[in-house]
């Protein structure tokens, strides 16, 4: 670590408990008992992948194997959680955001991330971490933005290009109630290869290895700090696997994000805990440590629910967030078409959302396959008493965040059959790091059933296209979005496609065009991909983990 590196150091009020005051009465024995088993309570509240969801929107849950859609969210509503949870613990509170903030929505994506920065200036964050989508205005839009929070950004391996330099604070130690808190922030070194190449340009991506030991005992032994977290954005697998490396010895927690998990009990590791408290800002995690000298002696943690109705809107914030809408409200309110279904986009395999734009791409181009990635992200759309959903341009935002041109191409079957193995052990591979990116890649005109836990390169068990076998030398042709900065031969990370061609229109436009032709429209899950080892519908890629998403 370079010594002229600045660390952020801050410290709170001192708190005094009221047990501190022993009454008159009390004899000498009960106030030395008093004293011996005093110990303070710290708050970390957290939330994550928030998507650019500014305001409340439709969640959805699984109760009794069934899918129930509420409201959920909203950032004034976050501010009066926050409020309300520092009134009961004054002095002993640490809100934290775990990234991918500013992108997700359609005002997200109009003012390049520009509305983030007016509303969390006037919200309660003790500081924020970037995550793998704050790039995607490009380097010098996500420095603009993260410096317009107003709030420390913690990150210990984004490095200028040019200059070489760390571009955050690798870590932050703050103290409350007299208790030592150190937090060490990492974004995913892969964010150059999981999002388009040229977002990230001018941007240094380094390994956690790279330094993770050195600041680790920096905050233990120079600063002795008394509870170590990691604020990762690494994804659940990759963090589950961390809090079992020696290499984190001293780290308590692990404070992940990115897989939008619903995290409801700490998962622990060998050396720490994890959690993650979901996406949209649908909820926070609030986790209680009872601390003695230094030491946790209890704890307590749980996924808050952002209801609405619990939680009124902070007006302060609110009128902010009003504030920074205005100037989208007609545009993003404009209704392109219908659903008489429910869109949504959280099952591992296969989405309604994504077929309804797989679909679209296919009649639109007239390819034998379209594809999409296997985006996280989207809040669901759902009919109302009257059977049907207006579909938005806020909607379309929430679906397809990057608005590329479609590009097509060809492949023959083995190519396609070759990728798609790779894509499967991406989602699906033992071993926590080899796994990559979102979801299984979604598809328009392909039937594919497979093996989730057979070994890499063997899982597909069948493949058809247009209702016949997938031929191996036979060429197919192909339709996806571009990904600015791929080579020519890339088709959705698939490489060595033939003929490729970028078209003179956007995914947007071709998701207008299919609304205003169709009208209403009615997607659903139609087994086009399906797992065969793996009880349907598949929710979590977290194998042999006591963890189910609900």
């Amino acid at each position: 670590m370079k010594s002229g590196i600045k660390r952020i150091i801050l410290a709170a009020i001192p708190f005094i408990s009221l047990s501190a005051f022993a009454s008159c009465q009390q004899s000498n024995v009960q106030e030395q008992s008093t004293t011996e088993n005093k110990f303070e309570t710290i708050t970390i509240l957290q939330t994550a992948d928030i998507h650019g969801q500014l305001m409340p929107h439709n969640e959805m849950f699984i109760e009794n194997g069934e899918f129930v859609f509420k409201e959920r969210g909203g950032m004034a509503n976050i501010q009066t959680i926050f409020k309300q949870v520092k009134a009961e613990n004054p002095g002993g509170t640490v809100i934290v955001d775990g990234g991918d903030l500013i992108q997700g929505s359609a005002v997200a994506a109009l003012s390049e991330g520009a509305v983030f920065g007016p509303v969390i200036k006037v919200m309660d964050y003790d500081f924020l971490i970037p995550g793998n989508w704050e790039v995607i205005f490009g380097s010098q839009k996500m420095r603009d933005v993260l410096r317009s929070y107003g709030k420390p950004v913690v990150c210990a391996n984004i490095y200028d290009e040019a200059s070489q330099e760390m571009l955050y604070e690798p870590y932050m130690v703050k103290e409350v109630k007299g208790v030592k808190l150190g937090f060490i922030s990492y974004n995913d070194p892969e964010v150059p290869v999981r999002q388009n190449p040229s977002f990230s340009k001018g941007l240094i991506f380094k390994q956690l290895e790279d330094n993770i030991q050195p600041l680790i005992k920096e905050l233990k032994e120079e600063h002795e700090v008394d509870i170590l977290f990691l604020v990762t954005h690494l994804g659940i697998s990759k963090q589950l696997y961390l809090a079992d490396q020696p290499e984190i010895e001293g780290v308590d927690f692990i404070l992940g994000n990115d897989t939008h998990e619903r995290i409801r009990k700490p998962l622990k590791g060998k050396y720490a805990q994890v959690v993650e408290p979901g996406g949209f800002g649908s909820f926070v995690g609030r986790l209680d440590l009872d601390v003695k000298d230094g030491k946790i002696v209890s704890q307590r943690y749980e996924l808050i629910d952002v209801d609405p109705a619990k939680y009124a809107a902070d007006p302060a914030v609110q009128n902010v967030v009003d504030e920074q809408m205005a100037p989208y409200k007609k545009q993003i309110e404009r209704v392109l078409g219908y659903t008489s279904t429910p869109l949504y986009r959280y099952l591992v395999v296969e989405n309604p959302q994504d077929n309804l734009i797989t679909d679209a791409v296919r009649w639109k181009t007239g390819v034998d396959i379209a594809i999409s990635n296997g985006f996280r992200f989207g809040t669901p759309i759902v009919p109302d008493a009257s059977g049907k959903a207006a579909i938005t341009y806020s909607d379309l935002w929430n679906m397809l965040p990057v608005n590329e041109n479609v590009k097509t191409g060809k492949a023959t079957g083995k190519q396609i059959q070759d990728w798609m193995e790779k894509e499967l052990h991406n989602v699906f591979a033992q071993k926590p790091l080899e796994r990559f990116g979102g979801w299984v890649i979604r598809f328009s005109g392909m039937e594919m059933t497979f093996n989730a836990n057979a070994p890499k390169g063997q899982r597909i068990q069948s493949i058809t296209v247009g209702g016949k076998p997938l031929e191996p030398n036979k060429v197919y042709t192909m339709g996806a979005c571009l990904r600015r900065g791929e080579p020519e031969d890339m088709l959705c990370r698939m490489p060595g496609a033939k003929d490729t061609k970028v078209l003179d229109y956007t995914i947007h436009d071709v998701i207008e065009e299919y609304l205003k032709v169709h009208g209403t429209v009615a997607p659903k899950t139609d087994g086009r991909a399906r797992a065969l080892d793996l009880p349907s519908p598949v929710l979590s890629q977290l194998p042999n983990v006591d963890y189910v998403f609900r």
